[in-house]
């Protein structure tokens, strides 16, 4: 609504009824950016965790590694990882926190681990296979919380600038408008009053 708004009654209750729609909006905002800020926390805390363990299991994979390549060859363990199968059950599907979407990554691990037999490898081998799996496994979901708390960082954006302008602007301009309309009426009623009393000392 216009600050120049018609002073009327109809205006004003118009003017005051948007006040508090803007008031219950900037409080909805308001919740709404808090809560998401406890998930981005939360995930963000579980993004240092995942990191910390997949820095500390790549270390001991790639020890083992170079392990298995001292006692076995590189080319044969190029051989042996060629029989390693290729990810491709991973799938992404989506849910929603407080209307930003997400998103749930699922895949199915291998459940035939054994990818080359025992005779002729190293203990150091196994070691880096399931070392490397458990990288795979951390990476995967690492990304997950990554995306997901790039996403809410985004909305927490977006939600911020909309209580913003909800307490900075909507909210002054409607309080401001029922001001002026409602002094706009006082000040009619008195005139009516002064001139009525004028009318009727007249008629005396």
């Amino acid at each position: 609504m216009n600050l120049n708004t018609a002073p009327t009654k109809g205006n004003l209750i118009a003017a005051k009824n948007s006040l508090t729609l803007a008031r219950q909006g900037f409080e909805l905002m308001d919740k709404k950016r808090n809560i998401l800020i406890r998930e981005i926390m939360d995930l963000i805390d579980q993004a240092k965790g995942i990191q910390a363990e997949i820095d500390k299991t790549f270390t001991e994979a790639y020890k083992a590694l170079e392990q298995a390549n001292i006692q076995l060859g590189i080319r044969n363990v190029e051989t042996f990882a060629f029989n390693v199968p290729i990810e491709d059950s991973i799938s992404i599907k989506t849910r929603s926190i407080m209307g930003t979407e997400i998103p749930l990554v699922k895949y199915e691990p291998n459940t035939n681990n054994l990818v080359y037999s025992f005779h002729g490898t190293t203990e150091s081998l196994d070691a880096a296979k399931s070392g490397f799996e458990k990288v795979k496994d951390l990476t995967i979901n690492l990304s997950m919380i990554e995306n997901s708390a790039y996403r809410l960082a985004y909305n927490i954006k977006k939600t911020q600038k909309r209580a913003n302008a909800l307490k900075n602007i909507t909210i002054p301009t409607y309080e401001q408008l029922s001001k002026n309309i409602n002094n706009a009426l006082e000040e009619k009623e008195r005139e009516e009053f002064t001139r009525l009393k004028v009318i009727k000392s007249r008629m005396k």
